[in-house]
């Protein structure tokens, strides 16, 4: 007998990217998944591992993440990309699985943009729930999808604990990458966008606490959720961050396991 363990991994644009380097601790130290809850980012890396990829293989996906490989401009009407070159991009590294085939389990949150509602997205098409899910407003074009109009799930879910715990998980480690970059210089409007988003979800942090059994924020100093540039650097925080939480994880895994 042991607690189910649920992650929820949080968004944060490239950022996000720390959570890999969550994974990679994890894994290393034979800490069983058996939920992921994403939002955003999180989403993206949570269904790529639930499809199978070794860590070694999301780590050389994230070096090698470009823009050139997932922006396709568009005359700006709802959004200034279109998302199908990053929705093929995703379908090219799901190997053909859908949302439900995915092991651990992979459930990623979208937002309805008419009617403000969250969307759970637990089965069916995994390219499709993830690009809905990273849709950032303003950025992405929203994806109509069943008489909804998706965007972002980091817009009303930023770190989904709450659907680890529907999952069944026991015990849930969350992952927040959130950062707000106080006086950032604001250059464009991807800038004003995203700054804009920050700021909203620095505001949830201040009303309401995530809660989890363990929670991590490897986002220790200033980072760019767009700067994809970095993402070394991001592995390396969300490493050093799990690394740090080790000694908790384990205590309440021993504590659950003596109730």
């Amino acid at each position: 007998m042991r607690p189910k363990i649920g992650l929820a991994l949080g968004s944060g644009g490239a950022r996000g990217f720390a959570h890999i380097g969550v994974l990679k601790v994890l894994t290393e130290e034979k800490i069983p998944i058996d939920y992921i809850a994403g939002s955003s980012m999180g989403a993206l890396v949570g269904a790529l591992y639930g499809v199978g990829h070794s860590i070694p293989n999301l780590e050389r996906f994230a070096t090698l993440f470009r823009r050139k490989y997932y922006v396709d401009f568009t005359v700006p009407k709802m959004g200034f990309v279109t998302g199908k070159k990053v929705t093929e991009l995703i379908r090219v590294l799901s190997k053909g699985k859908s949302l439900d085939e995915l092991s651990p389990p992979v459930w990623t949150v979208a937002t309805d943009l008419r009617t403000g509602e969250r969307v759970v997205f637990k089965k069916g098409n995994l390219p499709e729930a993830v690009r809905a899910s990273i849709s950032i407003p303003g950025i992405f074009v929203p994806i109509k999808m069943d008489n909804r109009l998706l965007v972002d799930g980091g817009v009303i879910d930023r770190v989904p604990v709450s659907l680890a715990k529907e999952m069944g998980a026991d015990i849930t480690i969350a992952v927040d990458v959130s950062y707000f970059q106080v006086e950032k210089e604001i250059q464009s409007i991807y800038d004003v966008i995203l700054q804009t988003l920050d700021i909203m979800e620095r505001e949830m942090v201040r009303k309401e606490e995530i809660d989890a059994t363990i929670m991590m924020k490897p986002m220790i100093r200033q980072a760019s959720s767009i700067a994809f540039t970095n993402v070394e650097e991001y592995i390396a925080l969300g490493e050093e961050e799990a690394r740090k939480q080790l000694p908790k994880i384990k205590a309440e895994i021993e504590n659950w396991k003596g109730k």
